[in-house]
């Protein structure tokens, strides 16, 4: 198989492999959420208003699912990279630079996977998705390839656009 042919089958799952990365990111963060906020997975629970780890927690929960199912996703996203960076810069990094040496690792990934679905959005399998039609039903717009063996329709689905090619 050649490269071009490889890489115009990798591109066309774009859109699921980014929602089960989506689908992934959110359990793990609704499941920091719940360990936190219910003391679930070995994990004491945080007294309830204890700043700033029970509000996180809570934070946590509600942005992971909205993640996870695909709702909002964008500004839950926004919010979780937020929070993450957050905390990393205020309980990890005065231990040191580096996310190895301060512990942080785990707050830097979700900051930088959230970020990553802020600006890709929710790929597939989303709530928001609608069964890949967007706002009134509408299919979307379809583009000549530049190689004229395909088509790529760009859909404005639950006010965000998503790009799928198809072959003809």
């Amino acid at each position: 198989m050649s490269t071009a042919r490889l890489n115009d089958r990798l591109t066309r799952q774009q859109p699921l492999v980014l929602g089960l990365f989506r689908i992934v990111l959110g359990l793990l963060f609704t499941s920091e959420g719940a360990a936190t906020v219910f003391g679930l997975l070995d994990r004491p629970a945080s007294p309830v208003g204890d700043w700033p780890f029970w509000y996180a927690g809570v934070i946590e929960l509600v942005t992971g699912a909205l993640v996870l199912v695909g709702a909002a996703t964008r500004g839950a996203a926004f919010t979780g990279s937020g929070i993450m960076a957050f905390a990393y810069f205020t309980e990890h990094q005065p231990d040191g630079l580096f996310p190895l040496q301060n512990g942080g690792l785990s707050p830097a990934l979700f900051c930088w996977g959230f970020l990553l679905l802020v600006f890709f959005g929710p790929g597939a399998l989303s709530l928001s998705g609608r069964g890949g039609r967007g706002p009134g039903g509408a299919r979307g717009v379809v583009l000549r390839g530049r190689r004229g063996r395909e088509d790529q329709v760009l859909e404005r689905v639950g006010g965000e656009e998503e790009g799928h090619h198809h072959d003809r």
